[in-house]
């Protein structure tokens, strides 16, 4: 990318984003390495585009980080949860100036059994699916994590708003 087009795109993100948090229903949970921030763990997160409902954004997040096609597998779920959180300090630049807080949506993806994840190398080292407790110590989002937390009570009640 040209000095241009880094200028062009500086602080073009939205402070908005989505974590999909990918699980099976024996409660294992698809976490992958972040290629920017190695030894960080993380669900699908991504941020909102111009245009895009917050499930489109799930729904393309999802495709994107993991190959994984949301509708094969009953589609995702808006679990009806945002976290405000700060950004860090070295990705500030994504966003326009001045911005230092970030809206996360929380929505879930529930599928038979672990699948194969075909990751973008870009954004992610490796992948794996892990009991859920281990999963959430393995975040470093408390967010993420706190996510993960909640996702026995929301399989016990599956239309149950946490």
């Amino acid at each position: 990318m040209t000095g241009t087009d880094a200028d062009a795109r500086r602080g073009s993100k939205l402070p908005v984003s989505t974590l999909v948090l990918t699980h099976t229903s024996d409660l294992r949970v698809l976490l992958m390495e972040r290629a920017d921030f190695p030894g960080h763990w993380q669900s699908v997160t991504g941020s909102q585009e111009w245009g895009e409902t917050l499930l489109q954004t799930a729904t393309r997040e999802l495709r994107e980080e993991t190959g994984i096609v949301a509708g094969d597998h009953g589609g995702i779920k808006d679990w009806g949860i945002s976290n405000v959180y700060e950004i860090f300090a070295q990705w500030r630049h994504r966003y326009p100036a001045g911005t230092i807080h970030n809206t996360e949506h929380v929505f879930g993806l529930e599928l038979d059994e672990p699948v194969p994840v075909i990751l973008e190398p870009r954004e992610h080292l490796q992948y794996a699916w892990l009991p859920w407790k281990e999963a959430a110590d393995r975040c470093f989002s408390w967010s993420n994590r706190d996510a993960i937390l909640l996702l026995p009570k929301r399989i016990a009640q599956p239309g149950a708003v946490q």
